[in-house]
């Protein structure tokens, strides 16, 4: 478990989504408000058999930012579960106590944007729903675009019927209207001036938006994965040093070791969770230019200063970290 302080909360309401997807809401144990957070925010989820998941937080009303009534997440009971959605579906029950982390954003909006793209497939709907709902009640101009198998298997059916999303909607359903089907690369092709895009979904459908936006800027593409893409680089490679600036030490990292555990064995703990730099928890700031990054948080301009520990590495043979 991460050295982060914990929350603890009581599992208010199960219910099923789709075949597959169940809607968990957690709550304060004594009723109290939870800490807020913005939409694209996610959650750590310590479960029974102690495993640890990452959830997005699926609802977004005007007082999130400030405290939440509850938290709502979507967890999809996974063919091929390395334990974390098996054991949520099977042995999580209403009125349990969980353990959980405050909420953390590395998929925030862009306050830049004039015009915000929305591209969610399957379960990778839950940041973006929450998204929406801040975009509707803010009256930015953005258009939601969900693709899934059938309206069997759409999660979150019932908040997608909301009025304020309706204009907003574009429903792409594998087994539905031929003439209502989105083509990615047709969708893709022009990039509005001002126009961010944000992409969360499973691995195939990840790679089909970032082949269509190639050409798009890379500070204006924004995606959050459920695990690294297939063909990532592992976390080995050269030895290298971290030169710490603030202690004025180096830490030596082994060839088959990661920046993280070479910390951690010399006593300096940094926060980690997903350890394949998709969480965003244990990045700091850093010469993000003398770094080999292989992160899939961060954006191109925030690698010039900041270092997803857990999984990048040094160019040359020392990287200097504000540490």
């Amino acid at each position: 478990m991460s050295p982060e302080r914990t929350l603890t909360v009581r599992v208010e309401r199960i219910s099923r989504e789709t075949p597959e997807i169940l809607a968990f809401e957690l709550s304060h144990p004594w009723g109290r408000a939870l800490p807020g957070y913005e939409p694209g925010a996610h959650i750590d989820v310590h479960m029974p058999g102690g495993f640890s998941r990452q959830y997005s937080l699926a609802r977004w009303s005007s007082d999130a930012p400030s405290n939440a009534a509850s938290y709502v997440i979507g967890v999809k009971r996974e063919a091929a579960s390395r334990g974390g959605s098996a054991s949520m579906h099977e042995r999580v029950r209403e009125g349990d106590l969980l353990a959980i982390s405050a909420p953390r954003n590395t998929f925030p909006l862009r306050a830049e944007a004039g015009r915000h793209l929305l591209l969610a497939g399957g379960i990778g709907m839950t940041p973006l729903l929450a998204m929406a709902q801040a975009l509707a009640a803010g009256g930015a101009d953005f258009t939601l675009c969900i693709f899934a198998r059938s309206e069997e298997h759409l999660a979150f059916a019932s908040a997608l019927r909301d009025p304020a999303l309706a204009t907003h909607l574009r429903l792409h359903l594998d087994q539905g209207d031929a003439s209502q089907r989105i083509d990615l690369r047709a969708l893709l092709a022009e990039r509005a001036p001002g126009t961010h895009l944000y992409a969360c979904g499973p691995g195939g459908f990840m790679k089909a938006v970032h082949e269509a936006a190639a050409h798009w800027p890379e500070d204006a593409l924004h995606a959050e994965y459920f695990a690294a893409p297939d063909g990532a680089k592992t976390t080995t490679g050269l030895p290298f040093t971290l030169n710490l600036a603030q202690r004025g030490i180096r830490v030596q990292v082994a060839a088959d070791q990661t920046a993280v555990d070479a910390l951690h064995e010399v006593g300096i703990d940094i926060p980690v969770s997903c350890q394949q730099g998709l969480c965003g928890t244990c990045v700091v700031e850093g010469d993000g230019e003398g770094a080999e990054h292989r992160d899939h948080c961060l954006t191109g301009s925030e690698r010039r200063t900041r270092v997803a520990l857990c999984c990048s590495r040094a160019k040359g043979h020392e990287l200097v970290l504000q540490l």
